[in-house]
């Protein structure tokens, strides 16, 4: 069956327009809905109608989107995974290759060096595998899927306007399976908003250029609150009898203040007293203890896996001279059906921990906190058999 031209679709009235779905039903129906909200906004309809006539839904981008199941892995072992000499080695030749790059990022965004090299390395293993999906496919199924529509649309939206401005091509440009593009992995619309020409060409390019890369991925930082010349996470010691229920990113005291109750840099003094900082355990009290300054925060509008976050960020201080944590001896944590039961337990009470998929976000250790501390166990934030039996 012939598909209504995508131009014609453009001219409907804006009654018809109205109830274009945000989600599901029709694929090519709902594209046209996206065409008319794009030329709504501005877009050309000639551009819009060929950006959009060639797009297709891409099954493996729904079945990456479901199967994360990294994420379920404790710190520990999570960051043993990702952190390797070779990736630490790989890291510290690219800061000295780059080092006129790095250094006008300080100067001008006031963003460390070893935090954008985390993020080089973990989104693209610097930049040499910067994913095989093609993005405007991968965005388009994840807008027309129902669980994130409003995340996605709009992105796709921002890759027409990239495609209009020629630095976007819907039929070749690829990335990962939920549409970042380049070496540190940006949206359309951070590309838009935060896109820098590094080397000066006339074209923000952040697959091929380097430059182009980390000056975008700083800027994007900076628009999202990094504090510049800040730290964001040093390793620590505590003190014998140490109170665990202010662990916890829900807790803020100044570095003064945690000084004063013994808390100490492992390796190093700590940072300006005046700084609001956390304490972070991983694992509970029997593993890796962290303090998280104020930019620390700033990683979670990166990605929003805690693990993930907590991993670049440590990565990034090995990359600037930091030793490896001390690991601890932390009790076993659940296994992935475990974590489910938890969860489900947890959402019985009243907790909001989202979809119990066996990985421990914020929401989950922040209900876990809360029942540690009802039913009287060490509040640490790390879910245990011991919780697990317990309710």
């Amino acid at each position: 069956m012939r598909i209504l031209p995508l131009l014609a679709a453009l001219l409907l009235p804006a009654a018809a327009q109205s109830q274009s779905a945000p989600c599901g039903g029709d694929f090519r129906a709902f594209l046209k809905g996206v065409a008319q909200e794009a030329v709504a906004q501005g877009a050309d309809p000639a551009k819009a109608e060929r950006f959009f006539a060639a797009l297709r839904q891409d099954p493996k981008v729904l079945k990456a989107d479901r199967a994360q199941g990294i994420f379920q892995a404790p710190f520990i072992e999570f960051s043993r995974k990702l952190i390797s000499q070779d990736r630490l080695d790989r890291g510290r030749r690219k800061a000295a290759e780059w080092d006129a790059v790095f250094a006008r990022i300080e100067r001008e965004y006031g963003v460390s060096r070893g935090v954008l090299l985390a993020f080089w390395a973990f989104e693209t293993d610097y930049g040499g595998y910067q994913g095989n999906f093609n993005t405007a496919n991968a965005l388009a199924t994840l807008s027309h899927d129902c669980r994130r529509p409003e995340l996605f649309r709009p992105q796709l939206i921002s890759a027409l306007e990239l495609y209009e401005r020629g630095d976007f091509d819907p039929a070749t440009t690829t990335g990962a399976w939920a549409g970042e593009i380049g070496m540190v992995q940006m949206l359309p619309r951070d590309i838009l908003e935060n896109g820098v020409d590094g080397d000066g060409d006339g074209h923000v390019q952040l697959k091929t250029s380097v430059p182009d890369a980390l000056m975008s991925g700083a800027r994007m930082l900076s628009g999202l609150g990094w504090r510049p010349n800040e730290p964001w996470l040093q390793e620590v010691t505590l003190p014998a009898g140490f109170d665990w229920s202010t662990s916890g990113l829900e807790t803020t005291l100044t570095v003064a203040e945690w000084e004063r109750l013994g808390v100490a840099g492992r390796n190093g003094a700590l940072d300006d007293g005046r700084l609001q900082a956390s304490i972070i355990l991983p694992q509970g009290r029997g593993g890796p203890a962290f303090i998280a300054y104020p930019n620390f925060r700033v990683f979670f509008e990166w990605n929003q896996s805690f693990t993930y976050v907590l991993t670049a960020g440590y990565f990034a201080t090995r990359l600037e001279g930091a030793p490896v944590y001390d690991a601890g001896t932390p009790q076993p944590g659940l296994s992935g059906p475990d974590m489910q039961a938890l969860q489900r337990k947890l959402q019985a009470r009243g907790f909001d921990v989202g979809k119990a998929d066996g990985i421990l976000g914020a929401g989950t250790r922040s209900a876990v906190r809360t029942m540690q501390d009802e039913l009287g166990l060490q509040v640490d934030g790390w879910p245990t058999a011991e919780l697990l039996r317990a309710f």
